[in-house]
């Protein structure tokens, strides 16, 4: 199955709930006792995790791993699951909307406009409530439209619900995603498409969701677009390239080099590892992208 289904896959379940599947042996091989980070993470990267990178273990059994590893926020959580991260004291980093999430079917396209409107009003006084203060957008796919039709469209769509995220200090963050190997089609592929359409928005809560694995596949110059366009970025997303696999040395970015860049402009967000461990023990994979990106 191609990344992209995983993906869409796994954001269709995460709306209907969390993942079942129960791993305790998984759990068990990273002890809170024996495993957990020794030495306190240094404070100038905001740690996160995608969910759906997890899926064989619980919302539940994810809480506790990230919490054993000594940071505490997880993203890409609905509205029904929240309740879950505040038994354990986790934070919702960004947080989809509670209707049907479409990585195709986005703000490019007016027929959309009036739902999307509709799940964004509805889930920003939720965020308000929770104290949640991030969510996620998409641009839909071309479908044969031009980039100024879908930068026009997008900008319409996102201006009726950009006054109800400023009042209540909610950000919303349209996603950078590749078109050349997972996401075939996607408009918003290029960071300076996306900084065009921040541009006539024109407000400071509306920013990119800048993916790294997804910009060095279809654009790369990742350190210098991240400098050039940081008043942009309100979020970041890692993974390694090729594969989009942990961010060891058997891939190609920098990922130390990267965080250094990203803390060097100010940047006081979240960047949550959303790569697929190909490794057996998936959560030491974890642990040890956080300490890696812990700049």
């Amino acid at each position: 199955m191609s990344d992209h289904q995983n993906r869409r896959n796994a954001i269709k379940n995460l709306l209907v709930g969390s993942a079942a599947l129960g791993t305790t042996s998984m759990l068990s091989s990273f002890s809170t006792t024996e495993n957990s980070t020794n030495n306190q993470l240094k404070g100038n990267i905001n740690h996160s995790v995608c969910q759906w990178c997890f899926g064989s273990l619980s919302l539940n059994e994810l809480c506790v791993a990230v919490k054993a590893i000594g940071f505490g926020a997880i993203d890409l959580i609905a509205p029904k699951d929240w309740p879950i991260l505040q038994k354990h004291g986790i934070y919702s980093s960004m947080c989809y909307h509670g209707g049907a999430v479409s990585l195709t079917k986005g703000f490019n396209d007016k027929s959309y406009h009036d739902q999307l409107v509709k799940d964004y009003e509805e889930v920003i006084p939720l965020m308000v409530k929770a104290g949640y203060k991030d969510v996620i957008c998409f641009s839909g796919n071309r479908d044969g439209m031009d980039d100024e039709t879908g930068l026009k469209n997008c900008a319409e769509g996102l201006k009726r619900i950009v006054p109800l995220a400023e009042k209540n200090g909610i950000t919303i963050h349209m996603e950078l995603l590749n078109s050349k190997v997972d996401h075939k089609d996607y408009m918003c592929d290029k960071t300076p498409w996306g900084v065009e359409l921040c541009k006539r928005i024109g407000s400071a809560n509306f920013k990119l969701l800048y993916d790294i694995y997804h910009m060095q596949i279809d654009e790369g110059d990742v350190i210098r677009t991240i400098q050039d366009n940081h008043q942009y970025i309100g979020h970041y997303h890692t993974a390694g390239v090729p594969g989009r696999h942990e961010i060891d040395d058997q891939q190609e970015l920098n990922y130390p080099a990267i965080m250094r860049a990203i803390v060097a402009t100010g940047y006081k967000g979240y960047v949550a590892q959303e790569f697929m461990p190909a490794k057996s023990d998936k959560l030491l994979s974890l642990k040890e992208a956080i300490l890696l990106c812990d700049v």
